[in-house]
């Protein structure tokens, strides 16, 4: 039997909810294998002030996994945490834990990452000032040119062709190279991720109507079209560019194995409206699997035992569906 390596799932910002959201796997998740990666001292108060009776084993590399309660690779906050009190001294410790999570699915030491929330101020305030998100630190981490965001319900899939920018600066980053290459990750990870043999792709254009044949933009005329040409003469399926206001209806979408969206604001406020709590953040691109919850920190909550566990549960899950899918052909 071919033996597969644990999942790293990281518990992100200590101030948040994502200690809450991996504490609440021990029960919702007996089959799965996982180690979380966080402090372990956070953790343990975490259980106690939301009354989960559990045990916590250290864990490292090499060792194997507890029979009972949650194997924990220790990563130091470096600071005592205040539930819904973000820390920029806790920077440090939530870097330490993504490199050795990305670092172990490089090595072979975990088999994916699934990460809970952090925040993008912790990370700037406390430990590095260029750092713009978690898509984008994992593709620098592991030397990645691009990558790209999509996020995924059971009925629906949104890729975007940028992700993190001010909206002024998102005409300039749409270029035929940027989008080619974007558009092949996604093809080439619905393949190879989701088992989609010739994926249909819905893309929406950048400007209202799609332009209206160059009376409301011309990145449509001069860019998309395009790129969507020449990409189809080497046989993608590929439908638009479309309104982004009339893309989203039940008739386009279920010929469509996903849509990509020019900008964030574009596509993931359809996609949260409709599954919002239950979707999955994927990164398509990287040389290892990475799956993340489809929300922030919501700091207000931590502690509280009020927070939602279903889009973690939904992430380690689809994790682990498309490992067994690589591992079967299936």
């Amino acid at each position: 039997m071919t033996h597969i390596p644990p999942l790293a799932i990281t518990s992100g910002d200590p101030a948040g909810i994502g200690p809450d959201l991996v504490l609440a796997l021990n029960g919702a998740l007996p089959k799965s294998r996982f180690v979380v990666l966080g402090d372990i001292e956070v953790l343990t108060a975490r259980a106690k002030q939301l009354g989960l009776a559990l045990s916590l084993h250290p864990w490292e590399p090499q060792q194997p996994l507890p029979n009972d309660g949650l194997a924990v690779w220790h990563c130091p906050a470096g600071v005592a945490i205040t539930p819904g009190q973000p820390d920029a001294k806790s920077a440090q410790g939530t870097l330490l834990m993504l490199n050795r999570a990305i670092d172990g699915c490089l090595d072979g030491t975990f088999s994916a990452m699934v990460t809970a929330p952090l925040a993008k101020s912790v990370i700037c305030d406390g430990a590095d000032p260029t750092f713009t998100g978690h898509t984008e630190y994992l593709a620098q981490r592991s030397q990645t040119e691009r990558v790209v965001m999509m996020l995924a319900t059971e009925q629906l899939r949104v890729a975007l062709a940028t992700t993190h920018l001010p909206l002024r600066a998102v005409a300039d980053a749409i270029t035929e190279d940027s989008l080619r290459k974007t558009l092949r990750i996604l093809h080439q990870d619905l393949v190879k991720q989701f088992g989609i043999e010739q994926p249909n792709i819905l893309v929406l254009g950048l400007n209202p109507h799609a332009g209206e044949d160059g009376h409301l933009g011309m990145e449509e005329i001069q860019i998309i079209t395009p790129t969507l040409d020449k990409l189809r003469s080497e046989g993608m399926r590929l439908t638009g560019p479309v309104p982004a206001d009339t893309a989203f209806t039940p008739h386009l979408l279920k010929q469509h194995d996903a849509v990509l969206a020019m900008y964030h604001d574009q596509g993931l406020p359809v996609l949260k409206y409709a599954g919002f709590g239950n979707a999955v953040n994927i990164t398509l691109g990287l040389p290892f699997l990475r799956t993340s919850v489809d929300h922030g920190t919501a700091y207000s909550l931590a502690g509280t035992g009020q927070a939602n566990v279903g889009s973690l549960i939904a992430a380690t899950h689809m994790a682990e569906t498309i490992i067994q899918r690589r591992l079967t052909g299936q």
